[in-house]
C-alpha cells in the first residue's frame, strides 16, 4: 500500500518538473499522502473485517466518496469551507 501511495505522489512531483502549473508544497504532499494512506488503510480494514457483502460494498463506496469529497474540497474548495483556505 505504501508503494501505491508513493507512486501516486510521484505523479504531481514529476509533473512539477515539466510545468509551473503544478505547484505543490511539502505540506501538499504530506496532506495527500495522509489522505491516500488513511483511505487505503480504511478500505483494507473494511475488506478484511466485514463479511456481509452488502455492508462491505456500502462501506467501500462511502469511503471512496468521502475521499473524493475531501480531495475536491482541498483542490478547489467546492464547498467554500475554511478547511480549503477559502
Amino acid at each position: 500500500m505504501l508503494a501505491i501511495v508513493v507512486i501516486l505522489l510521484l505523479i504531481p512531483f514529476i509533473g512539477m518538473q515539466f510545468t509551473k502549473e503544478i505547484a505543490w508544497t511539502g505540506l501538499d504532499f504530506l496532506v495527500m499522502g495522509i489522505l491516500l494512506l488513511s483511505t487505503g488503510l480504511l478500505a483494507e480494514f473494511t475488506l478484511r473485517r466485514v463479511t456481509n457483502k452488502k455492508l462491505k460494498t456500502t462501506l467501500l463506496i462511502t469511503i471512496i466518496l468521502m475521499f473524493l469529497m475531501v480531495w475536491a474540497e482541498l483542490a478547489v474548495g467546492i464547498f467554500g469551507t475554511p478547511f480549503a483556505g477559502s
